[in-house]
């Protein structure tokens, strides 16, 4: 039975995306995404889940950088859940929102439901936590008006009161999770697949007009649909950037080998950084 690590404690996204698409499996909670990047790599767990994107707040940096410059594993499958805010409170709290001092949940979570934030508790002090399940664990021991930005599974698990449901600005919300592993063929989800996918990592050979574009048309007239581009800085300068590519369909034997080496040819770098399928959940 495979081991399953994830971005924890108890009550995160990435909890109620491991518990939806496994069952069964031995399950550990990290603290950080590091934490669980690395317990994969060292073979402490088999696989690990981690969030990437989110509809609302872009990328997870944290998540991107530490697989290209710290540890590189290969994406196995990704996870999409929807994400729903709730403001969660101490189970005997009976006050009005006002009297709310403090809000605890992850600078994502904060940022997702902003307009709540500052249209009814303008006055309380924003606390960044580690994660959503963190955040309702710190309300849960506290014995002080305060509150956390959650979801459903971390009210339960801390038993929380939701003061308050759906609290997210904008309602079609929804987080990417990479699954990490070794081997690709321990991963048993037992879900529809939605699309197949491929991630691949560009560095272009210096600044110069025109680079970018030469890239992409690589990809166009091949008809190769691409879902995402983001540049992110390789760290050894100003200026010096890297491209994350993610290509709408699965590795093959005959376009993405001719698309490598054509941009090997312009002097750029390709790295695979894995092809796989993605799953959507619903909740």
């Amino acid at each position: 039975m495979s081991k399953i690590g994830y971005l924890g404690p108890k009550g995160t996204f990435t909890k109620l995306a491991v518990d939806t698409a496994f069952n069964g499996e031995e399950k550990q909670s990290f603290e950080t995404i590091p934490e669980c990047i690395d317990a994969v790599y060292e073979n402490q767990i088999d696989i690990g889940v981690v969030p990437i994107e989110n509809a609302i707040e872009g990328t997870v940096q944290l998540t991107v950088d530490y697989l290209v410059h710290q540890v590189r594993l290969p994406i196995t499958a990704e996870i999409v859940v929807p994400i729903q805010q709730h403001f969660l409170v101490h189970e005997n709290f009976t006050g009005q929102l006002d009297e709310i001092q403090e809000v605890y949940s992850h600078s994502h979570a904060i940022a997702q439901c902003q307009q709540y934030l500052h249209k009814f508790i303008p006055n309380a002090t924003i606390h960044f936590s580690s994660s959503t399940g963190k955040a309702a664990e710190i309300v849960s021991k506290a014995n002080k008006p305060i509150a956390a930005i959650g979801n459903k599974l971390a009210a339960k698990e801390y038993d929380l009161n939701i003061y308050k449901e759906n609290i997210h600005d904008y309602p079609n919300n929804h987080t990417r999770f990479v699954v990490l592993s070794k081997d690709k063929n321990i991963i048993n989800i037992n879900h529809p697949v939605k699309m197949e996918k491929t991630t691949l990592l560009i560095t272009l050979p210096s600044d110069y007009a025109g680079a970018l574009h030469q890239v992409i048309s690589a990809f166009a007239w091949r008809k190769m649909n691409l879902s995402k581009i983001e540049s992110r800085p390789t760290k050894t300068g100003l200026g010096n950037y890297f491209f994350i590519i993610d290509v709408n369909q699965s590795l093959d034997d005959v376009l993405f080998p001719s698309v490598k080496a054509e941009l090997e040819a312009l002097g750029c770098s390709v790295t695979l950084l894995g092809s796989y399928p993605v799953f959507q959940m619903h909740l």
